[in-house]
């Protein structure tokens, strides 16, 4: 049966939903695909909904130091990414900071920056929210990123009048094989689902799983996806099901488990 892509409500994933034979119950493996720092926060919260948490990330990062603005004249600084808050700690910490989402948001307020907005969703939200906040006439944004990530962003606000200056803080690399772990949930069918929080993880994960030989291995798991494009990546393996999380968030995507 061909797999579709669509965003469910929660109950659809309750266990019940899984299937009634032993075999089906018992899978409680959930892989992670997302890197550190994240990771293990993740697994934090899968292992308190009652699930296995299984840490394979797909990709690593890794921080950068690039020379960044003089405050002055920074009207605030625009994260897309928790991996590119700690690069603007040390200038900006009382600059308005606005922030993809609200674990970033989170993560910025512990490490000390004094003025964080939320704007709870996607670039898009992201850009929205400056909308709002700013006029293009209070000075300069600085945009800290990952490398090849948040150019759209940029150009979008370039676009709406504000002058943008981009720094890439941080680049990340794919990882190309499963962990032994993750390999070894695959290979005794005791995967339940896994997560996926970016497009980038998705098609490693595709790759290394066709590498392994282990499409076969996903059939009875579901893959739960934090965006449209990692669920289109994702179909090129032959799922359960490909559920897309109704917002791009980690707690709409566990909410799929729940």
């Amino acid at each position: 049966m061909p797999v579709g892509i669509a965003s469910f409500p929660s109950e659809r994933c309750r266990p019940s939903a899984w299937g009634e034979d032993d075999a089906v119950v018992t899978r409680t493996a959930i892989l992670i695909t997302r890197p550190e720092p994240g990771a293990s926060a993740t697994a934090a919260r899968v292992a308190a909904l009652g699930f296995d948490p299984v840490l394979t990330p797909f990709l690593t990062i890794e921080a950068l130091n690039p020379a960044m603005p003089a405050p002055a004249g920074i009207a605030a600084v625009l994260v897309t990414s928790g991996n590119a808050v700690a690069a603007c700690l040390a200038l900006f910490r009382d600059t308005p900071l606005l922030t993809v989402g609200d674990a970033t948001a989170d993560k910025a307020r512990r490490l000390g920056f004094t003025q964080v907005l939320s704007a709870g969703g996607d670039a898009a939200a992201l850009a929205d929210l400056v909308g709002r906040t700013r006029r293009p006439d209070d000075g300069t944004l600085l945009l800290a990123a990952g490398r090849g990530h948040a150019g759209a962003l940029a150009a979008v606000l370039r676009q709406d009048g504000f002058r943008v200056v981009r720094r890439v803080t941080y680049r990340s690399r794919p990882v190309r094989v499963l962990m032994p772990e993750a390999e070894q949930a695959l290979r005794a069918d005791r995967v339940r689902a896994a997560l996926f929080f970016s497009a980038e993880t998705a098609r490693s994960f595709v790759r290394a799983v066709q590498a392994a030989d282990l499409a076969d291995a996903v059939r009875a798991a579901d893959a739960m996806a934090i965006g449209p494009a990692a669920g289109v990546a994702l179909q090129a393996l032959p799922w359960r099901r490909v559920s897309v999380a109704e917002q791009p968030t980690q707690d709409a995507l566990l909410a799929l488990l729940a």
